[in-house]
């Protein structure tokens, strides 16, 4: 498998939709190209007929099968169905990849190289399944984080999918415009296929969820001065607050970014309120205080589902409740709210008690 690869995406009914998140950032931000989608309710579309803001002409075809004459190396489960299982309909369109000697790229909770059926599709058609989420093997966290020079932004949540590695990956071009060597670090499935590198938190057992954060950061410091690490969950979602309580303290953050849908009420899932902006930089900076303090920059806002006027006014709102700036960076760019963040992200914080003193 050559590292550069050309991508058919398996979104049976759902590539219109939230579910198929993946399949919408690895078109939007991956450097491997996407030459076809497998979704049989748009098949004789394009992508762009169906998401506009995605500008790509991929074709939308009905099969798998359809998608070899565009050449593709791999095929890319795109959408992540509820519970993480690959539904029983999608499994013959799996195996005729696998037999097409494409290899097959999977983001799933569900692990398909462990599935007897694709192995042996894999072994006939001379290919390999990358399960995305199984995690390598990562160390306790250290303290090693503390010492990286680079300085590290960890974008935060006031709930799930609120764009959070939309966000990371935004800020990174627009240090990068400004020759900036920024490193993106991805955490979360669709961050990893994009990145081509990466550790899935949500699969890491807990004790060593903040190690593998860690891990990350020192990595990328190796080579970059300015790190932006994709955040998972929110703080106050009954289901997924764990995985954001390692990143906050498994990547030692020396600036937070706080990432909110504005279109959002509940926390996704549950009857839970969102917390106000107020409440939600008093947390976050409150869990970092304790440990190695880190202050939210700014509010990154997603206005998806607003009409401009109505994103502005969000957009003004959320300056005037939290006096930090605040924009959309995909409706409106990155840069100028990189700009108004990049005081705050030229400075180094430092651990509390011993780690502080080495």
């Amino acid at each position: 498998m050559s590292d550069a690869r050309r991508y058919a995406i398996l979104a049976p009914g759902a590539f219109d939709d939230t579910r198929a998140k993946t399949a919408h950032g690895v078109i939007a931000y991956a450097e491997d190209e996407t030459v076809a989608v497998v979704d049989p309710e748009h098949a004789g579309k394009r992508v762009r007929d169906v998401l506009p803001y995605l500008a790509s002409d991929a074709p939308i075809v009905a099969r798998v099968a359809q998608t070899l004459p565009f050449r593709p190396t791999s095929l890319l489960v795109g959408v992540a169905p509820p519970g993480g299982a690959l539904p029983q309909a999608w499994r013959g369109e799996i195996v005729a990849a696998l037999d097409a000697g494409l290899e097959v790229v999977s983001g799933l909770h569900q692990t398909l190289g462990d599935d007897p059926e694709f192995s042996l599709a894999a072994k006939r058609g001379g290919t390999t399944i990358w399960d995305v989420r199984i995690p390598p093997q990562v160390p306790l966290f250290s303290g090693r984080a503390y010492d990286v020079a680079a300085r590290v932004v960890l974008t935060v949540g006031s709930d799930c999918a609120v764009g959070k590695m939309t966000v990371a990956l935004e800020l990174v071009k627009a240090a990068r415009a400004r020759s900036i060597r920024a490193r993106f670090v991805a955490t979360g499935q669709t961050g990893i296929v994009i990145a081509g590198s990466g550790i899935a938190i949500d699969r890491v057992i807990s004790d060593f969820a903040s190690g593998a954060a860690e891990t990350l950061v020192v990595e990328a410091a190796r080579d970059a001065e300015l790190i932006l690490v994709e955040g998972q969950g929110g703080i106050n979602h009954p289901a997924f607050a764990a995985v954001t309580l390692a990143l906050v303290y498994g990547c030692a953050p020396d600036a937070l970014v706080l990432v909110h849908d504005s279109a959002r009420r509940t926390v996704h899932g549950f009857p839970t309120p969102l917390l106000s902006y107020r409440q939600l930089i008093r947390t976050y900076e409150g869990l970092c205080a304790g440990v190695k303090p880190a202050r939210v920059a700014g509010i990154a806002l997603n206005t998806r589902n607003l009409d401009e006027a109505s994103a502005r006014t969000a957009i003004e709102r959320a300056r005037d409740e939290t006096g930090l700036p605040a924009d959309d960076v995909v409706r409106f760019g990155p840069q100028a709210l990189y700009d108004a963040m990049a005081p705050a992200f030229a400075a180094k914080t430092h651990a509390l008690g011993a780690w502080a003193e080495r």
